[in-house]
């Protein structure tokens, strides 16, 4: 599969095709007993809005877990509805709300305003648990990619205010350390879907400085905080041929460290998004069917 798959870098040259390529609609194929809808809450400074992208189970037995989900795009890419299969699929074997955010991207929009969205998503759901018919003690937080960084930078910017705690956070090949870009000897090995180069220019345009700067904003880059303690249980899935491999398997030994519970999957021969690009292989449904597993286990299913 690898093989067939042609070199390819994002770039400031090319990102205005590949954001009006990202345009056209999604094929949906929404099941009976999922309901997908939209809706547009305030942002932070009650000057915009965030678009929400509200995945509930038919028919609603309340109160639900949900989960928050971040999609992927290197923070400089991506909707919510990329990720329709895996969120229909949640809401309809976890009987679970999905709430997907389509939060704003780099490099117009550079840290913090993501991660202000995510947190604004989380709030507003928390707030309105009632009204939403969910379990505001059941909240979990995911995301794939950039989305799974934000993710756990998510979980580190929550705990650290204290106002609303979610109870697991599920991170797909997330997207963790900005200082991978320096590695040389990364840049002349062939990662397919998402390279060294794409790489420093997705992080580039989200910290809106060069990557492996001594000091990188608060939490804006997960891999750089101190103390992990105290952060809600984890799930790190990565292929070995991912270029992430390396950081996800040290934040998931860090976490472990500072005494979170982590489970760690890793795929042997996998690349970044091998279960998006071949969903019908054996690898992918297990790695999905993990994914599942341990966010039934999350919830108290």
């Amino acid at each position: 599969m690898a093989g067939k798959i042609p070199s390819f870098s994002f770039t400031s040259r090319n990102l205005r095709t590949l954001r009006f390529l990202s345009k056209f609609p999604w094929v949906r194929k929404i099941p009976k007993d999922v309901f997908i809808t939209s809706i547009y809450i305030p942002d932070l400074d009650q000057k915009a809005q965030v678009r929400l992208c509200i995945y509930r189970p038919k028919p609603i037995a309340s109160p639900l877990p949900v989960l928050i989900w971040l999609h992927g795009g290197g923070y400089i890419i991506g909707k919510p509805e990329q990720d329709d299969q895996f969120c229909i699929r949640c809401a309809s074997e976890l009987g679970c709300m999905v709430v997907s955010v389509d939060y704003r991207l780099a490099p117009r929009h550079s840290f913090p305003s993501p991660l202000e969205d995510a947190y604004c998503a989380l709030t507003w759901v928390d707030s309105h648990a009632s009204m939403l018919g969910i379990d505001p003690k059941r909240i979990a937080i995911g995301g794939q990619s950039a989305g799974a960084g934000l993710a756990a930078a998510l979980a580190q910017f929550t705990h650290e205010l204290g106002e609303v705690r979610p109870v697991f956070q599920l991170l797909v090949y997330p997207m963790l350390d900005d200082r991978t870009c320096l590695r040389a000897e990364l840049a002349d090995r062939r990662y397919f879907i998402w390279d060294q180069e794409s790489n420093r220019f997705g992080w580039e345009s989200y910290l809106g400085q060069k990557c492996g700067q001594k000091y990188a904003p608060l939490y804006s880059v997960p891999a750089r905080c101190e103390n992990l303690a105290g952060l809600p249980p984890a799930w790190i899935g990565v292929g070995t041929l991912d270029l992430f491999h390396d950081e996800d398997m040290e934040y998931a030994r860090r976490l472990q460290e500072h005494g979170v519970a982590c489970e760690l999957e890793v795929v042997t021969g996998a690349f970044h998004a091998f279960d998006i690009l071949a969903p019908g292989s054996q690898v992918a449904q297990d790695f999905r069917d993990a994914q599942i597993a341990a966010l039934k286990r999350a919830f108290g299913a």
